[in-house]
This record gives C-alpha cells, sequence and structure tokens, in this order.
C-alpha cells in the first residue's frame, strides 16, 4: 500500500488542516489507534475522503494526536501534497 503521510502531533477542536494537492486523492485524518489500523489493514474510522479541488480544510473534531494520509485508492500514479495546521 503506497501512501503519503503527515504526522500532526496533538492538535484541537478549533484548529484546521489544509492539504493541497496536485491531483485527486484520498485525504484521511485519523487519530493515532485509526492510522496504525490503516497501516496494518484493519478496519479504521476517518475523517475526509475523495478530494477533488484544493485545498482542502477540514476541522478537527477532537483533541488527538492526528495524522493525515494520502492515498490514490490503489490507482497507479504520483501526486504531490503539502498540509499545513491554521490556527495554531
Amino acid at each position: 500500500m503506497d501512501f503519503v503521510h503527515y504526522d500532526l502531533g496533538q492538535l484541537k477542536p478549533g484548529q484546521t488542516v489544509e492539504v493541497t494537492l496536485s491531483d485527486q486523492a484520498n485525504v484521511l485524518l485519523l487519530d493515532t489507534a485509526n492510522f496504525d489500523a490503516y497501516r496494518s489493514g484493519r478496519q479504521y474510522t476517518y475523517f475526509g475522503g475523495w478530494v477533488t479541488q484544493t485545498p482542502y480544510r477540514i476541522g478537527l473534531p477532537r483533541v488527538a494526536h492526528w495524522h493525515i494520509v494520502v492515498d490514490l485508492g490503489g490507482a497507479a500514479g504520483s501526486i504531490q501534497s503539502a498540509v499545513r495546521v491554521l490556527g495554531r
């Protein structure tokens, strides 16, 4: 499984994650437990989904250690991405 991973650290509600993509892709916001499940192929829950327009912004639902994953949903190819946290 190929994906790009951004470890965002501890963040809280009121902050927003902004993701910029060079093309369409899955953008998943995961806490640490769900990121570990994602990496190991187990069932996981996430915020986000298939993004067609950037920048894509997603608010943080709760205090947690957050991760962003960018993947192409199994399709071949490559993508450029950048992530920043707003409202620190």
